[in-house]
């Protein structure tokens, strides 16, 4: 057995803790999901958010969608109970239940900057846009842990099409709530506040990019990014920005929340590249929440085919 010490060990490979202390959970969940195969059921069933105590409104008419993937769904326990959401807290086992009593309604969405249809809409109008889709997308955050979630919702394009933006945009540009009063991250200063983020408008255009309100088959979780946030699943997830308020049109390259933080770990694109490291820990392995071994990191997250024409010539390193 090789045991390293604490000094050898990079904060990515650290095993979560709460993995750890249900690691026999977690054991005799692998033989229940077996023995639920064996038997005709999927993981779909056993990941259901219905068998929770914590289970959301249902959405209906969600119809299935061609963009996802037939990787194995993180259990719905996982993906609702390890978040990273600094608005609440730096903890990732805290969110769940900070957010708890954290208001999504009423909500409304500032739809501004250069754009022919300036206007403020519910959230509740927003979601009645286009038919929802359920996509099980691969989601990978920076610290070198991944998920695999049905996230419900619909192309970002469609609200982009609403807004008719103008020749000038180049970016879209998205602010979160700020209520420190709910939310008590923001009563201190990890991050300058509102969290902001930024795409360029063919990749905001991009089918793959999602506007999503629910998961599981379910609304958001409050600690996931209810109501409504975006998710962008070739890029790290701190791209895939959480409570809304405002989509603002703009000429130039917005500065994200996290590149005003840290401009020499986190760059305006963060595109999943494993040939590109964290300047604390490598980017070329992942865990996926739920399990003990390392899976490679893919390029763009697997969904190369897809986006790899949108950075056509671009140097990728530099433009991390």
């Amino acid at each position: 057995m090789l045991i390293k010490k604490a000094s050898d060990v990079l904060s990515s490979e650290v095993t979560p803790k709460g993995l750890y202390l249900n690691r026999r959970k977690f054991l005799a969940g692998a033989a229940v999901t077996g023995a639920a195969v064996a038997v005709g059921l999927g993981l779909r069933e056993i990941a259901a958010p219905a068998m929770t105590a914590h289970a959301g409104n249902k959405i209906d008419g969600i119809k299935k969608s061609s963009f996802s993937t037939a990787e194995a769904i993180t259990p719905y326990k996982d993906v609702t109970n390890y978040n990273n959401y600094y608005e609440f807290s730096t903890d990732k086992y805290q969110p769940a239940e900070l957010a708890k009593n954290f208001h999504t309604r009423p909500w409304k969405v500032k739809i501004d900057g250069l754009v022919q249809k300036k206007q403020e809409l519910d959230v509740d109008s927003i979601i009645k846009i286009a038919t929802p889709e359920e996509r099980i997308y691969r989601h990978r955050c920076v610290e070198g842990w991944s998920i695999v979630v049905p996230w419900v919702g619909f192309s970002l394009s469609e609200l982009i099409k609403l807004a008719q933006p103008l020749g000038k945009a180049k970016f879209v540009e998205f602010t979160t709530i700020y209520a420190p009063s709910q939310m008590p991250g923001q009563q201190g200063h990890v991050l300058q506040w509102p969290y902001v983020e930024g795409l360029r408008m063919d990749e905001a255009m991009h089918p793959l990019a999602l506007l999503c309100f629910g998961m599981y088959g379910e609304e958001l979780p409050n600690q996931d990014g209810a109501p409504l946030r975006i998710v962008v699943p070739w890029k790290y997830g701190f791209k895939s920005v959480k409570a809304i308020v405002r989509v603002q049109f703009v000429e130039k390259q917005p500065v994200n929340t996290w590149n005003l933080s840290a401009p020499n770990e986190y760059g305006f694109y963060s595109n999943v590249n494993p040939d590109v490291d964290h300047p604390r820990w490598s980017q070329k392995t992942e865990r996926r929440l739920g399990e003990f071994r390392k899976r490679p990191t893919l390029m763009f997250n697997g969904y190369g085919d897809q986006v790899a024409s949108l950075y056509s010539g671009m140097d990728l390193k530099k433009n991390f």
